[in-house]
C-alpha cells in the first residue's frame, strides 16, 4: 500500500474580467443595483470609470463585430448616454460575470440574472462581459491602464 494522497482538488483560478453597465441601465439609475449582483456573486470590483464613449471609441472597442449587421447600431447605442467601465476579479471571473449577466436575449436568461430585471432588450441588455482571458485581457487595457487596477 503506497502513501495516501489528498483528493485531487479542483483549482480555481483568480480571473479578472471588463464589465460594462451599458445606457440603457445606467440612463435608469441602475449602477449600485447590478454592481450589489456581482458583489453577492462573489467577485471585486477592482476598478470603475463612468464614461461617456464616442462613436468612434465605441467602433474601435467593438470592432470584433463590424461585419455584423448590428455593428454602427450597437456603436451608436454605446455612444448615446454614459457607461460605467469596471474591472472584476474573482474565482473564474469571467464564467461567474457571465452566469450573473444572463443570457443575451433577457427572454431566454434565468431569474435572478441581471439582464433577466433589467434589460430592455437584445440590443439593450444592460451589461456587456469579457468571455475569455484574451479578450478580458484586451478589453480591460482598452479602458484602464495598470495603475487603475488596484485589487
Amino acid at each position: 500500500m503506497g502513501p495516501r494522497r489528498a483528493p485531487k482538488e479542483t483549482i480555481m483560478a483568480t480571473e479578472r474580467t471588463l464589465s460594462i453597465i451599458k445606457p440603457d441601465a445606467t440612463n435608469r439609475n441602475l449602477t449600485g443595483k447590478i454592481n450589489a449582483k456581482f458583489e453577492d456573486a462573489g467577485l471585486r470590483i477592482i476598478a470603475q470609470k463612468r464614461i461617456h464613449l464616442t462613436p468612434a471609441q465605441a467602433g474601435q472597442f467593438y470592432e470584433v463585430h463590424k461585419e455584423r449587421p448590428f455593428y454602427s447600431e450597437l456603436c451608436e447605442f454605446m455612444a448615446s448616454a454614459p457607461v460605467v467601465v469596471q474591472v472584476l476579479e474573482g474565482e473564474n471571473a469571467i464564467a461567474k460575470n457571465r452566469e450573473v449577466m444572463g443570457a443575451t436575449n433577457p427572454a431566454n436568461a434565468d431569474e435572478g440574472t441581471i439582464r433577466k430585471e433589467f434589460a430592455l432588450s437584445v440590443g439593450e441588455n444592460s451589461v456587456h462581459g469579457s468571455d475569455a482571458p484574451e479578450t478580458a485581457a484586451q478589453e480591460i487595457a482598452f479602458f484602464f491602464s495598470g495603475l487603475e487596477l488596484v485589487g
